[in-house]
């Protein structure tokens, strides 16, 4: 991988025109190498994707949701680096992540149901439908102590750098610009860096920590910080898919080989609100927002498969596909009710414990307390 600090790897144009930069150049014979099938995969998630995250955004905006934090404009990002993670990976999401629980098998109503109040976690990470995905994490930057403490757990077991790649496992873990400056993923990269962990730090650089804009967060850019531990480190064109899915592949490649960390720094930008409980107006031009519309990654993907002959019936197909997804989690969402009573007791301890059986017997005899009207 490059420790390049300043050149940001590009293939693709925001035109769509395939242009590989020099910094894309030594990523070339694996992008050539992805079929039209791959492609087509690519550019189906991210209008799926955005087609549910319009769909959760409105669902909270008509009060079914207590929040949603929108993924509008990251969605090359993520499905570039999560389509690069082999089946045996562990992928440790922010809360933003939508696509990349998606792509690895991971059920919207998932996020809907935490997002609504209705559940602890969303789903259970252990199930191998959910793809070795770990619950989201709304504390800033704990999924990177999280995540380098599993990784170090691979190696500890033998699971990484067995020279057997359809074996060996690795990590990738997804944090933003702003959770970028918090304590844990600096302690993350010393305890990555020194037991040489295989864990891929992948930093989604939208531009903004809710109101706090780059230029105040940081005088380097940030792939610097992670060079800093002596983890190689990778800037990319957020916006363009076929860099994400390359430099991601590389790193989770090499991570799972034995040779360490490494960190991506995926340049994008948030079209929407950090949440629905934001409002970007206050802090943002509209004039900023118009030029990273240009970028669009959605965009500039269709416009390369359009200048490769990708047929008109396939563009239909996954717009199809993208309303129906949306419409069945708007039917799923409003189907919701309330979880039992009782699930508040849980998953607090991992076995059967006395005091939550003493405590689930109080809460029983208390709203029994209430039946025939008594106060």
């Amino acid at each position: 991988m490059t420790s390049s600090e300043t050149s940001i790897v590009r293939v693709l144009e925001a035109d769509g025109r395939y242009a590989p930069n020099a910094a894309a150049e030594q990523y070339l014979p694996l992008i050539e190498a992805i079929s039209d099938a791959e492609l087509e995969q690519f550019y189906r998630d991210m209008v799926v994707i955005r087609a549910i995250d319009n769909q959760a955004t409105n669902l909270q905006r008509q009060g079914q949701l207590a929040l949603w934090p929108p993924s509008r404009g990251q969605e090359a990002a993520q499905v570039g680096s999560a389509r690069a993670a082999r089946a045996q990976d562990t992928l440790f999401p922010s809360y933003r992540e939508h696509a990349v629980t998606r792509i690895r098998g991971v059920d919207t109503l998932g996020i809907i149901k935490l997002m609504r109040g209705v559940s602890h976690g969303g789903w259970d990470p252990t199930d191998p439908v959910n793809g070795n995905t770990r619950l989201y994490t709304l504390v800033l930057g704990s999924q990177t102590l999280h995540a380098t403490g599993y990784a170090m757990g691979l190696n500890f077991d033998g699971r990484s750098g067995t020279g057997d790649p359809e074996r060996d496992e690795a990590v990738i873990v997804y944090y933003g610009d702003g959770a970028s400056s918090q304590g844990d993923v600096h302690e993350a990269m010393v305890f990555a860096a020194s037991y040489q962990a295989p864990t891929v730090f992948f930093l989604q650089n939208n531009q903004w920590a809710i109101s706090v804009p780059v230029s105040t967060q940081t005088r380097v850019p940030f792939a610097q910080r992670s060079s800093g531990y002596g983890i190689p480190s990778v800037r990319v064109d957020g916006n363009d898919v076929l860099a994400s899915f390359a430099v991601s592949r590389v790193a989770l490649d090499e991570a799972r080989a034995g040779k360490g960390p490494r960190a991506i720094e995926a340049e994008t930008y948030r079209l929407g609100a950090h949440t629905t409980s934001d409002d970007p107006t206050k802090y943002r031009t509209s004039d900023e927002e118009k030029s990273w519309e240009l970028r669009d990654p959605i965009a500039r993907m269709r416009a390369f498969l359009e200048g490769k002959g990708a047929a008109v019936s396939f563009f239909e197909d996954a717009d199809a596909e993208a309303a129906a997804a949306a419409d069945d989690l708007r039917v799923r969402t409003l189907e919701l009710g309330p979880p039992p009573a009782n699930t508040v007791f849980d998953h607090v301890y991992s076995e059967p414990h006395p005091l939550i059986d003493e405590q689930r017997a109080w809460r029983e005899r208390y709203e029994a307390s209430f039946e025939g009207g008594a106060q």
